[in-house]
């Protein structure tokens, strides 16, 4: 899958709005349009079934609407919208908290789920450069490129300390909806 770096003219232009915009961005697949709105689903990793079938049946209810996905690359809530979005036919944007290599991607253990986002017209996009591998500061940092895109963020379900509540928190700060389950 090829890389491509964005120029800056073709950045959405909600990235461009928020406190800290991205210096770069590199992005895998097309970037959807944005006369579509933008909704980030995060939640924990560790989810309960309650978790998972409220995350799906609301995504399933967005079936037919003009709506991207917007989410990390986590096990967990984040999979599962970006594969629930898939099976209902809306496209999903993926930040990987690492570059977009082969290499660095991270986890692997989502590495078939990259292909089927692309062919289903979505894509990855990091503002990392491609061989960057994931630290423990790169995810809140990406968090922010996924609060800032989206018109809201739906959290379901999270942590006390966790990347859910600090999506949640930069999605108040940027005056984005917030919705929780």
């Amino acid at each position: 899958m090829q890389i491509k770096k964005l120029s800056k003219n073709k950045f959405p232009k909600a990235l461009l709005e928020i406190p800290q915009p991205p210096e770069d961005l590199w992005i895998m697949g097309e970037l959807p349009s944005e006369n579509l709105t933008y909704l980030c689903v995060v939640g924990s990793r560790k989810f309960t079934s309650y978790g998972k079938e409220a995350c799906e049946k609301i995504i399933s209810g967005l079936k037919g609407y003009p709506i991207v996905i917007v989410s990390g690359f986590a096990m967990g809530i984040d999979t599962i919208a970006h594969k629930k979005a898939m099976q209902v036919g809306l496209k999903t944007l993926v930040f990987p908290g690492s570059g977009l290599s082969d290499e660095a991607i991270y986890p692997k253990t989502n590495i078939r789920l990259i292909n089927e986002i692309i062919e289903n017209g979505g894509c990855l996009i990091s503002e990392f450069e491609p061989d960057f591998k994931a630290t423990q500061w790169s995810f809140p940092m990406r968090n922010r490129l996924m609060a800032g895109i989206s018109k809201a963020t739906l959290i379901v379900e999270a942590e006390e300390k966790s990347g859910t509540l600090i999506t949640a928190r930069l999605t108040t700060e940027y005056n984005r909806d917030l919705l929780v389950v």
